[in-house]
């Protein structure tokens, strides 16, 4: 049933996300149009600053993961139900901090966002400021039931609720913007969803899953241990938003409301290639936890790392490519001209970012085995990098300075330094997992060779060029991936799939 559950939910992960697609392609230009790009890059620039509070769960998600998994183990039930208990305190309390910093953010807007601000954007951010911090604050005890699902790898479930709450989301949104709402109508209607969609987590574990909280005995003694474990992994976090949001908030200080929504529009396409990678290696944070609890085999676990990775590479080099070929003119006709120069930024963005991704199951085969400090002190220092890289870059060349600062901070960090440590200290066999990357370089010259002619010749301006050539670009990449790049393993995820539903059919 676990194996099931595994394939299930990682099968969901995709509908999932070509559901978030399609629908992100229909919504996004109706809601980028009734919005205006000051007022999207309004937003954009208010919830990259929320989101720094975002890393008051200190990473105690993960540590719950950890140490659900080892007392499950032991079938110690009295345990399971002291860690939830602490762990919905220790959420909830946070979930308080977060509203006090919050408002305190919110009235000192003025200080935050600088000059370049309007006093009616000003105004609009206080508001928008509180919401969102608003929402954040509910999500927080919200984690405890999201990652005890994840811990009983009920991933049909889990990814059956995204997938409602993707569709959902344009209904509740679209009427309050076409009313006039605006900004803060959006994030009220996302919040209220949000809100929901936590309830029925929190229900499904109670009665479906028969999840107990014990309040009595608050265990310092794993708190303390628990906080050591996390301190590394909250590290992380605050890197990942300064790598990932200061870029917006540096720019809304130099340029204003227009370029950070140039840029916003970049990172949310970046965003949607980051929840590509990880919706595969999400469903296996329980069995690597599990692998390195009971027999910590490194061979093992580099065999997992390396099937992972590949098939993370073969979908996420099917988007990369597809995205330097295809992509400007997606981006004209999708969001409009004045996007235009969120092409160079996105692309500087997504490939650096691609050899972290195919590889980031190894993050959590670190945490298992407690091995993650040097890869939060290392990405501190290169985050630091970044931001000194950034600032001036940004200051000068607007989006596309701050896209080279972030670029060049995650191919020093993920590119060498990771990777060695991975194969030296981790036990991680990096050699073998190159080498069977790069058996898919053969399987790429075709593809890029019709990228190149395709764009020399057609002009993918015309929706009827853009739409026939990009499949055409799909089925030549998917071809050349299966009879040259692809080995029998990832060939029977496919087709023994196929095969079974046409027996299915035949009966």
């Amino acid at each position: 049933m676990k194996v099931n559950q595994l394939k299930a939910g990682a099968a969901l992960s995709y509908i999932s996300m070509g559901l978030g697609y399609l629908v992100s392609i229909i919504y996004t230009p109706i809601m980028l149009r009734l919005l205006g790009q000051s007022e999207y890059g309004l937003y954009n620039l208010v919830a990259s600053v929320v989101a720094y509070l975002g890393v008051l769960n200190f990473g105690f998600g993960s540590a719950y993961m950890r140490y659900y998994s080892r007392y499950k183990i032991q079938d110690d039930r009295e345990k399971i139900a002291t860690l939830n208990g602490m762990f919905l305190i220790i959420f909830s309390f946070i979930g308080l901090i977060a509203v006090i910093a919050g408002t305190m953010l919110a009235m000192n807007t003025e200080a935050i966002f600088g000059s370049e601000l309007t006093v009616t954007e000003l105004s609009r951010a206080k508001i928008l400021m509180m919401i969102l911090v608003i929402n954040l604050a509910i999500s927080f005890p919200n984690i405890v039931f999201t990652s005890h699902i994840t811990a009983n790898e009920k991933f049909v479930f889990h990814k059956l609720v995204q997938m409602i709450k993707i569709v959902a989301n344009p209904f509740v949104v679209l009427p309050l913007l076409i009313l006039g709402y605006g900004s803060v109508g959006m994030v009220i209607a996302t919040t209220f969803l949000n809100f929901t969609i936590e309830v029925i987590n929190a229900v499904y574990c109670i009665k479906k899953l028969k999840m107990r909280f014990s309040f009595k005995n608050f265990d310092f003694k794993l708190m303390r241990e628990m906080t050591v474990f996390s301190s590394f992994i909250f590290m992380n976090l605050l890197i990942d938003q300064i790598n990932w949001n200061v870029d917006k908030f540096i720019l809304g200080r130099f340029h204003g409301t227009i370029s950070v929504a140039v840029y916003g529009l970049a990172a949310q396409l970046n965003n949607y290639y980051l929840s590509i990678s990880t919706a595969i290696s999400s469903v296996f944070i329980p069995r690597v936890h599990r692998l390195v609890a009971t027999s910590d085999n490194n061979n093992e676990l580099t065999n997992l790392f390396t099937r992972i990775g590949r098939i993370q590479f073969i979908i996420l080099s099917l988007i990369a490519s597809g995205l330097i070929f295809f992509g400007r003119p997606f981006i004209n006709m999708w969001a409009g001209k004045n996007y235009d120069d969120s092409y160079p930024i996105v692309l500087l963005l997504i490939i650096p970012v691609t050899i972290p991704l195919i590889q980031n199951i190894g993050i959590e085969i670190q945490r298992a085995k407690n091995m993650h400090k040097f890869r939060s002190w290392v990405y501190f220092f290169i985050a630091l990098g970044n931001l000194g890289l950034t600032i001036p870059l940004a200051k000068r060349y607007g989006g596309i300075g701050a896209a080279i600062g972030t670029a060049s901070a995650l191919i020093i960090g993920n590119g060498f330094i990771m990777n060695w440590y991975n194969h030296v200290k981790v036990g991680l066999d990096m050699k073998f997992f190159w080498k069977q990357i790069l058996r898919f370089v053969p399987a790429l010259i075709a593809p890029v060779l019709a990228g190149i002619l395709i764009n020399s010749i057609f002009n993918l301006y015309n929706i009827f060029y853009f739409l026939g050539f990009g499949i055409i670009y799909v089925i030549i990449f998917c071809g050349s991936i299966w009879f040259v790049g692809m080995n029998q393993y990832e060939k029977d995820l496919i087709g023994k799939p196929i095969r079974s539903i046409v027996r299915r059919i035949r009966k």
